[in-house]
Parts: structure tokens; C-alpha cells; sequence
């Protein structure tokens, strides 16, 4: 079992997963560009802070990445001089939403080195993060996948590993497709039932017996969209780059998704009006206001 590890980004995902491998027995070594995100890592019990990416992974058996783009996962490892200080046989893992060409690039350049490296990317947001109870979806070699997997169940309520490198990555990309997909329909049809002078209440629990059911009806129009909380802790920003990942995916496997390209243009001219670290579910109020112009 690994007994030590570096934990490199420690945002609103990172630093509650950062508690829970501390609360494991698990010590973490971690760095953030932040210097309050550090400091809030080093009130953690069974944690304490690096003064870089580099030395935070020194003598970890592995380093766990939780960066927003696959652009800040190379300017880290490569240009911050993050895999040169990797020791073999330590394992790196991206547990960020990168691109998944682009991580099976790493991976080679890694085995290179005698590195094994896993994307495993996440999801169920903040609160998962928070409570330990993740889906992580693992690519990578599967003996490296074994020896982290009791650290992926400190996080994660459900850890599957999914295939080669960059199947975590693309799995999670095409999740958050149909995830926006789903959210964009439902507020559309909640947008109907409404000025039909249906109930929002009413609409949720009907459809949430019915054939419509998604996650978008069952938990972010009731807790997210009708209440108008829009914190979800996930940004527009954010679902929009993932969409624009599966989207760009497809096609370069051959495979035209054209609802999900129709949906992307929905989506890139709502963070257009509204704003990248808008969260996600604030999709329905863009639909409203389009309404109002119209």
C-alpha cells in the first residue's frame, strides 16, 4: 500500500481529497501555486506543504495531479521540471480533466523514464470530494491501478479501472457530455412545463419516476436550478472545455456526434453571456434570459 504521496493542486476538489487520503493514514505532501491553498493543506492533520511541484514529489511512491487542463499538466511536469524529479518505480497520476491524446503522450514519455502513469479523473463534484464519494475512472497500466487503488477508495465510493492510458480521460470527457446534454434538455422542458403553469416541484417528481429521469432531474434542477443556488462547485467554464474534448474526440476517431456538437454551440454561447467561472447549472438562467430577448 502506498503510504505517502504528493498532491499537486489544491483547489476546491483537491483539498478535500487531499483530507480524505490524510484521513486514510495516507501522508500528503502537497503544493499549490496558492500560498493560501497551501496554507490551508498545512492545517490538515497528516499533511504538510512543499515549496514546489518538484519538491513535494521527492521520495513520494506516487503524485497525484489535480490540474485544470492537459496545458497546466505539461508546464508542470515538463517545463517545472516535475517528472525529471520523479524517482522510479513512484507513479503519477492525473486525476484532472486532460486531453486524452495528449495524456497517452505523457504516459509513453513517463514509461521512458521507468514511470508508470494513471489518469484518473473524477466525478460527483465538490460534495464527492468532500464526502469520499467519487466515480474515478482509471487508465493506465492495471498492476499500477492495484497498488493505488486503496488510495483511489479513500477518495471514491466507486473506482473502476477502464482501460489503456487516456481511457480515464476520455471516459470522463464523454460523461460530461451526456451530463450537459442532459442538464440543457432539462431546462428546457422545465422551462416549457413552467409557463404551462406546471409546478416545478410537480415536474421533478413526476419525470423522476418516469422515462425522463436523468442525474439533471434528480438532483441539479431540485438542488441547484429551481432553488436558483447555482453552486454546484462545477463551472461553465469547465463543462465547456470537457464538452469541446469528447466533441473534438469523436471526430478524430471518425465518429461525428452531432448532438453533441449542437449542444457544445449551446453551451459556448452561454459562457459567452455569462461567464467562465459561472457554475454550470446557471445553463438555465442563459435560457431564460435568451427567452427574455427573443
Amino acid at each position: 500500500m502506498i503510504s505517502q504521496t504528493a498532491f499537486i493542486g489544491l483547489g476546491r476538489m483537491g483539498l478535500p481529497m487531499t483530507r480524505r487520503l490524510a484521513a486514510a493514514g495516507i501522508a500528503v505532501r502537497g503544493y499549490d501555486v496558492s500560498e493560501a491553498a497551501r496554507a490551508r493543506v498545512d492545517e490538515i492533520d497528516g499533511a504538510g506543504v512543499a515549496a514546489s511541484a518538484a519538491d513535494a514529489a521527492g521520495g513520494c511512491a506516487a503524485v497525484i495531479l489535480m490540474l485544470p487542463t492537459s496545458d497546466a499538466v505539461e508546464a508542470v511536469l515538463l517545463e517545472e521540471g516535475l517528472l525529471e524529479a520523479l524517482e522510479p518505480p513512484a507513479i503519477l497520476i492525473d486525476m484532472g480533466s486532460s486531453e486524452p491524446l495528449r495524456t497517452r503522450a505523457l504516459a509513453e514519455r513517463a514509461a521512458a523514464r521507468g514511470i508508470e502513469m494513471l489518469d484518473a479523473p473524477v466525478s460527483g463534484g465538490v460534495r464527492g470530494a468532500v464526502e469520499g464519494t467519487l466515480t474515478i475512472m482509471v487508465g493506465g497500466p492495471e498492476s499500477a491501478f492495484e497498488a493505488c487503488r486503496p488510495m483511489f477508495e479513500a477518495m471514491g465510493g466507486n473506482v473502476r479501472h477502464v482501460g489503456r492510458a487516456g481511457a480515464g480521460h476520455a471516459l470522463k470527457a464523454l460523461n460530461n457530455m451526456l451530463s450537459a446534454v442532459h442538464l440543457l434538455a432539462s431546462c428546457e422542458a422545465l422551462a416549457v412545463a413552467e409557463r404551462f403553469g406546471i409546478d416545478p416541484a410537480v415536474f421533478v417528481d413526476v419525470v423522476n419516476t418516469s422515462s425522463g429521469r436523468s442525474g439533471s432531474t434528480d438532483n441539479k434542477l431540485p438542488n441547484y436550478v429551481i432553488p436558483a443556488k447555482f453552486d454546484s462547485g462545477f463551472t461553465m467554464g469547465l463543462m465547456v472545455k470537457d464538452m469541446a474534448i469528447a466533441v473534438s474526440l469523436g471526430e478524430g476517431l471518425g465518429v461525428s456526434p452531432e448532438l453533441g456538437e449542437s449542444a457544445l454551440d449551446a453551451w459556448k454561447r452561454a459562457l459567452a453571456a455569462l461567464s467562465d467561472d459561472a457554475d454550470h447549472t446557471e445553463i438555465s438562467r442563459w435560457l431564460a434570459l435568451a427567452e427574455a430577448r427573443a
